[in-house]
């Protein structure tokens, strides 16, 4: 895996193993839910889970066979600790949504809520459940659990070796030792070309190369990329006088070539991007569009940007011009800007691609556009990329704001069952921001790895954001085959 990938602090669900930035299954540790193979909820320690009728207590009952590795049984209790615990110490993930968990009896565990949450489920699939009598500040060093592996020795800066749990009360594990090496991009395609490795992350750039005895594996995934596309004039700080016409971002929407993005740049390692979450339950295929560059010139013509004799758009005398923004060191982010920045200027947009620092790209992309990279299991991507940021007028990321997505999305936080809670989600985007398009998205990328020959690797769901541990999320069902 990637050298970020190393849990800085430790294999504690308090502090973002398996809830951070690139959720996963915690692997040491047991969860209430899971997210299964389409992306709905199945079930690990619950067996059943029942929300009030306001939403604002969730009842789940777990399984009374299950141990932790010290031998210890895992109860409510601990079920309540932890999320107490993760509600007051997360230095990742936001909880304020749970006021907090109540153990009703050994098996019963509840769930009082500061405000209606309908996804409440998604959240249960990546916190890791801790012994409460064996759990204090050096748990993420050594940590206690009741999953699928023990972790048996962590150097640091190197290596995390997992060992199966014999006492584990699931599906019988195949693969009984596992060694996660941390490696830059280049060390991980060395140790594979030397065999050290079995599994090895990889990048489009090296995938027409081969490498003896192992096979290239391409993962499909919800890892987008897209550029945000300010939607208020500009005020000094924020906003963008050319990118607030929502004809120039519908032109630039159905303007862009994403197949040839895909061939271009990602080697054709990867899928259109329509939205933060394709494929997922509560996608809305009103957002996708086909590349029309007659579109959207018409668009731009409408806007009043016309073609000057150098084939460059202006209007009153202002040039049509963007600086897209991608971070430093990400050669990925690099080329699709290029590509974009190539694409825009066949539509006559004067456009300049820029590297910058991750400081800097924050403060700017409220005024201009940035190549970001999202994806997650859960709506509350799509919630905190569009809804209105507490206290602001706007959206966090880019200037964008909308009463009925704020409305939609507020109702479908707000009633008590996941499922009807899709349909408010894709009206938001089916309604309003499929037509208002206040971020182009660009690509999922492709999550590629090298694997060797004989290793089966058990099927992999939609990879989410980062390419790390995702990809071990079912190690347990991988076996050698030769």
């Amino acid at each position: 895996m990637n050298t970020e990938s190393e849990p800085e602090a430790g294999f504690d669900p308090a502090y973002g193993w398996g809830a951070g930035e690139h959720v996963h299954e915690p692997l040491i540790q047991s969860t209430l839910t899971v997210t299964n193979a389409d992306l709905s909820i199945g079930f690990d320690l619950a067996t059943g889970m029942e929300a009030s009728e306001d939403g604002l207590m969730w009842t789940v009952t777990i399984r009374d066979d299950v141990r932790f590795t010290d031998g210890e049984p895992l109860t409510a209790a601990d079920v309540a600790f932890t999320y107490n615990t993760v509600k007051a110490e997360s230095s990742v993930n936001d909880f304020t949504m749970l006021e907090s968990a109540e153990a009703v009896n050994d098996t019963t565990v509840a769930f009082h809520m500061a405000r209606p949450y309908s996804i409440w489920p998604y959240t249960m699939a990546i916190v890791g459940i801790v012994p409460e009598h064996a759990y204090g500040p050096d748990y993420g060093q050594n940590p206690i659990g009741s999953g699928r592996y023990v972790l048996k020795q962590w150097d640091k800066g190197q290596q995390v070796i997992f060992e199966a749990n014999p006492d584990y009360y699931g599906q019988p594990v195949q693969m009984e030792k596992v060694v996660v090496l941390f490696m830059s991009e280049d060390a991980a395609f060395a140790a594979a070309k030397a065999g050290q490795v079995d599994v090895a992350y990889t990048a489009p750039a090296y995938a027409d190369q081969t490498v003896a005895g192992y096979g290239l594996m391409a993962v499909k995934t919800v890892d987008n990329r897209g550029i945000n596309l300010p939607a208020a004039a500009f005020d000094g700080t924020a906003g963008n006088d050319f990118t607030a016409d929502v004809r120039v971002r519908q032109a630039i929407n159905c303007g862009i070539d994403r197949q040839e993005m895909i061939g271009n740049v990602l080697g054709g390692y990867g899928t259109p991007a329509y939205s933060v979450c394709d494929q997922m339950p509560w996608y809305s295929p009103a957002n996708e569009v086909a590349y029309d560059p007659q579109k959207a010139a018409a668009l731009l013509d409408e806007a009043g940007w016309e073609l000057d004799a150098a084939g460059t758009r202006q209007k009153d005398g202002v040039k049509a011009e963007l600086t897209v923004m991608y971070p430093m060191g990400d050669s990925t982010r690099q080329a699709l800007a290029a590509d974009l920045v190539n694409q825009l200027g066949e539509l006559g947009i004067a456009a300049k691609a820029e590297g910058v620092d991750w400081d800097t790209a924050y403060a700017r992309a409220l005024a201009e556009p940035l190549v970001w990279g999202w994806g997650a299991h859960t709506p509350m991507e799509l919630y905190n990329i569009y809804h209105t940021a507490p206290g602001a007028d706007t959206a966090e990321y880019s200037p964008y704001a909308s009463a009925q997505v704020d409305e939609l999305m507020d109702a479908a936080l707000a009633g008590g069952d996941l499922e009807e809670s899709y349909a408010l989600w894709q009206q938001a985007q089916s309604e309003v921001l499929a037509q208002e398009v206040p971020w182009v998205w660009l690509v999922n990328i492709d999550h590629l790895y090298w694997v060797r020959g004989g290793l089966a690797v058990a099927q992999q769901k939609l990879h989410p954001h980062g390419h790390g541990w995702s990809i071990v999320n079912n190690v347990d069902q991988w076996s050698w085959t030769a």
